[in-house]
């Protein structure tokens, strides 16, 4: 399988920057496996869209689309799971 490129939204820098430092790295880290693995277990496709999917990295959701025909994965948000699907 090709590996996908990982894309930040500059919202979704703004987002990593408020987040507690120690999850930081957890939500990172994640992210960072999504290039290896798009869909991976545990992620779930968010209704309403064709490629919009959501990890969970403890109390917060990653947010994002993966263009499987391009191999980009575009990270949309990183919020606390409270607020993580309010716009």
């Amino acid at each position: 399988m090709e590996r996908f490129s990982i894309q930040w939204r500059n919202s979704t820098r703004k987002d990593i920057r408020s987040l507690p430092r120690h999850e930081v790295a957890r939500v990172v880290a994640a992210v960072g496996q999504l290039a290896e693995e798009p869909l991976p277990h545990g992620s779930q496709k968010l209704s309403g869209s064709e490629r919009t999917y959501r990890i969970r990295v403890g109390d917060y959701r990653v947010i994002y689309e993966a263009f499987s025909d391009s191999h980009i994965i575009e990270v949309q948000r990183v919020r606390h799971r409270k607020d993580a699907y309010r716009e």
